[in-house]
């Protein structure tokens, strides 16, 4: 398909002069709409409060991308396809929509590249952006560009910043000594999730555990309601699950253990399950905790020093992966059982963490396996403490059961024994009710360059203070390098003292904070910038926050399920509780599309092929140069699995608008789907149908087969019409759209085969055609004379009456079985459809003149004849 040479010659309301196109040629067609949108500014969303308050409002929003090198791919195109349609509907239905787009540009890719290239990270990302805009405006989306934001842009960040003083103001953000990833090579922190087997997952550097100053956020403040609220929203309800894991709402008891020997000395325990405490014969306390040291025998210390020592070097996730062998050293040291007296060891293993719960555990191997383990392999004690069945043979009793071994508590549930000996601690000062979370506190400083500075300033006598607002933004200073300095403080200690150095309004001095802010920071308030997106005296203005808030439908992938959404809700609530917003969730609406998957090329080592570098040979494909066959799977598309599809190839070939149908209709939005080109040109000829209905594309002139006649000449067309209109509303609003696309097919089949075809109906499908495939929508609407853009049209009405099937299939069935069926027209009777299903020769023979016992009818759907 060949592309226009002077399609940049041409107006921004019609074709050269004297030129038409015959065939369906979206490389000419496109763009010239782009043109017009943009020059129009049709998608502009008002900003005056009164002019907004005429219609109701629709907030569809995309979670916006990182501007990547490697730029747009279709997995992007499918959501922004998706939210797109979503838009265009609303528009034409009646709202005003805010449909926004930005880049979430700060991070550590970019930082990397810097120090690669030798290049700010600001000119990378700015080049990323842009390329990544010129694509993203290839497919037609019709965002309002004017508001487009950048989290990397000082006139952004300054906002950030400023509402990390709202959270430092109210002693949500504080600094502590915490145990961190520490990776040397890149001189940066690292995320939990970021190391496997004490090495960096992308880059295979070696990773230690140090423990280091840092930022962070009490998040776990807001962990009931974040739990609660959950209720509010209409979220798929396993992300929903997810979160509620994530934060994981725990109630039992605490219950206090004295330290044998030690007058004055005990620790703290939370249990889920106080009900086994008879149980409890041991203790275990994590290698870091405070007591570890004290209470340690003399002849213990050196093993439990080489112990603590090698569990430092351990992350988190490692240490608690249930599938690892249980490891533990002794203390020596006994703690005294709270009802009983008994002496129970105290060990420490690295199973148990300081950072969740108190740091200690009692163990209770008859009822939890992973004690039994432990107990098994250290020789310890095991006691049951409830009743398991008779025929149980297994290990630890998990189940439910009457209470066993358990003094005062014996025969009892479970429910009922957490409930009396939670009053019995309480009664005796021994202990309380508790209620405990697995969410922890959010670590919010990186060791980078490239992200938001703190808004701080550590002074001389060693206090940490806000800086004034007048004083943002904080913006990022030259450095040499990216890179930390060679003593290990972050980059932006590489900063002139111009810069660092600080005195304060009141003649205070000090040095500014030289962490950064997480990529999570820009991405936490991104949605309530768009709003407002050039006010430089607010973040937002709170009649417009109002008004849009919350973002009524938000599209997305399921990866962000957790983190991204849970730090968005926390900041949303503390902004609700500064009375910043009026909402109490930020995202009423959200939906997970689906991955696309793509055939990668994989050979035994490992290593990944495109296609075209592969060699055929009965019926197998191998790399070049021979050796064994390569396996040929199906996986998410990838740049490291060289299977990504490039949009911007695509729509060379076919178009955006056949890209855009193809992305929607390969399946429903929410499933994982396979990527497969024979598809794309099944849409691509799709829409060469719906060219030809209005152009001949021998002549390029109208189709002589429209008529200005009523929609009424072609009645079954006409019918086919109305149907379509009313099914494709209802699928665009339960983003059915794959079923949506179906019935438009369904329509330009049949006008196909039409011998004629009134304007007025091929006028009213393209209305309804127009938020999929715009660009052909609007080129076609306007070659038969319709009035003004699609883009700001009404929705087509539809008649109910022309929507009702003319009949439908009734069902007979004799005892349950299918016997016959009956054509009736919708809405029949119960009394005639049994006198229908009566009459029928085919049930007849099988009820063999008996007398029915009694008639079961279901109106339009079966009747069923017991006999």
């Amino acid at each position: 398909m060949s592309r226009s040479t002077d399609a940049t010659a041409e107006t921004a309301t019609e074709p050269a002069s004297g030129r038409r196109e015959r065939r369906y040629d979206p490389a000419t067609i496109e763009p010239r709409w782009q043109r017009i949108w943009e020059e129009r500014e049709v998608f502009r969303t008002p900003q005056d409060l009164t002019e907004l308050r005429r219609k109701p409002k629709y907030y569809v929003l995309d979670m916006f991308p990182y501007p990547s090198g490697s730029g747009l791919h279709v997995g992007h195109a499918e959501g922004y396809t998706a939210t797109d349609v979503v838009a265009r509907f609303k528009r034409m239905t009646g709202f005003h929509v805010l449909h926004p787009f930005g880049w979430d540009a700060f991070g550590l890719p970019a930082e990397r590249a810097a120090v690669r290239e030798g290049i700010h990270p600001a000119v990378i990302t700015q080049r990323n952006v842009d390329n990544f805009r010129r694509q993203t405006k290839r497919l037609g989306f019709s965002y309002d560009w004017r508001r487009e934001i950048n989290t990397s842009s000082p006139d952004y960040y300054r906002w950030t910043q400023w509402i990390f003083l709202r959270l430092f103001e109210r002693d949500l953000a504080y600094l502590a000594e915490v145990p961190v990833n520490w990776c040397p090579a890149l001189g940066t922190v690292l995320a939990n999730e970021e190391v496997k087997d004490g090495v960096y997952v992308e880059t295979g550097d070696p990773v230690e555990r140090r423990k280091m100053r840092q930022w962070m956020l009490r998040i776990t403040a807001y962990a009931e309601r974040l739990l609660q609220d959950l209720e509010l929203v209409d979220w798929p309800e396993s992300v929903k699950e997810m979160q509620r894991n994530w934060i994981g709402r725990s109630e039992g008891a605490e219950i206090d253990f004295e330290i044998d020997g030690h007058d004055g000395l005990s620790f703290t325990v939370f249990t889920t399950r106080p009900d086994t405490l008879f149980g409890a014969t041991y203790c275990v306390l994590a290698p870091e905790h405070p007591l570890v040291e004290r209470i340690t025998t003399p002849d213990r210390r050196e093993a439990v020093r080489a112990y603590v020592a090698a569990a430092e070097q351990k992350s988190d996730m490692a240490r608690t992966d249930l599938a690892k062998e249980k490891t533990g050293v002794a203390t020596g040291a006994c703690a005294r059982h709270p009802v009983t007296g008994a002496r129970l060891p105290i060990w420490i293993a690295d199973y148990v963490l300081m950072s969740y719960g108190t740091g200690a555990i009692m163990a209770v191997p008859g009822q939890d396996q992973r004690d039994w383990d432990f107990a098994k392999a250290y020789g310890l004690p095991i006691v049951r403490t409830v009743q398991p069945p008779a025929d149980f043979d297994g290990e630890a009793y998990l189940g439910d059961g009457p209470a066993i071994n358990s003094d005062f508590l014996d025969g009892l549930s479970i429910a009922e024994a957490k409930a009396k000996m939670i009053a019995w601690l309480e009664a005796h000062g021994k202990g309380r009710a508790k209620v405990q979370y697995k969410l922890r506190d959010w670590l919010f400083s990186r060791q980078r360059y490239w992200g938001e500075p703190f808004p701080i300033v550590h002074l001389e006598d060693g206090t940490v203070v806000a800086l004034p607002e007048e004083e943002l933004p904080v913006e990022l200073p030259p450095v040499d390098e990216f890179r930390p300095t060679d003593d290990g403080r972050p980059p932006l200690a590489r900063a002139g003292d111009d810069w660092l150095i600080v005195e304060l309004p009141d003649g205070r001095r000090g040095v500014r904070e030289t962490n950064t802010m997480p990529q999570w920071a820009g991405s936490c308030w991104y949605y309530l910038r768009y709003v407002d997106a050039h006010n430089e005296e607010r973040p937002w203005d709170p009649e417009l926050e109002a008004y849009w808030l919350p973002v009524d439908l938000y599209v997305g992938g399921v990866e962000h399920a957790v983190l991204h959404l849970l730090y968005a809700r926390f900041w949303h609530k503390v902004l609700y509780d500064c009375g910043l917003v009026a909402s109490k969730e930020p995202f009423q609406r959200l939906f997970n599309q689906g991955m696309i998957l793509a055939t990668s090329y994989q050979d035994a080592s490992g290593k990944y092929y495109r296609r075209d570098e592969l060699e055929e040979r009965d019926g197998k494909l191998y790399p070049p140069g021979g050796g064994e066959p390569v396996t040929v799977q199906l996986e998410k598309m990838a740049k490291s699995k060289l299977n990504g599809v490039d949009p911007m190839w695509v729509i060379e070939r076919y178009g955006a608008d056949a890209l855009r149908l193809y992305e929607l209709f390969m399946g429903p939005l929410e499933q994982t789907k396979p990527w497969q080109m024979e598809g794309l040109e099944g849409l691509y000829r799709f829409l060469c149908r719906v060219w030809r209905l209005v152009v001949d594309d021998k002549s390029g002139e109208p189709s002589p087969r429209l008529i200005d006649q009523p929609e009424g000449c072609e009645p079954e067309l006409c019918r086919t019409l109305h149907r379509t209109i009313k099914k494709v509303k209802e699928d665009t609003e339960a983003l059915r759209f794959n079923t949506a696309i179906s019935q438009m097919m369904v329509f330009v089949n049949q006008a196909t085969a039409s011998a004629t075809l009134p304007r007025s109906i091929v006028l009213t499908f393209l209305r309804v055609l127009a938020p999929y495939a715009p660009h052909i929508a609007e080129e076609l609407h306007r070659r038969l004379g319709g009035e003004g853009l699609l883009a700001c049209a009404r929705w087509p009405d539809h008649d109910e009456a022309l929507c009702a099937e003319e009949t439908i299939t009734v069902v007979v069935q004799v005892n349950g079985k299918l016997r016959d069926r009956l054509e009736v027209p919708p809405g029949t009777g119960k009394e005639e459809l049994e006198r229908l299903a009566l009459a029928s020769e085919t049930a007849r023979r099988f009820i063999g003149g008996k007398t029915p016992k009694r008639v079961i009818v279901v109106p339009d759907r079966l009747v069923n004849v017991v006999v």
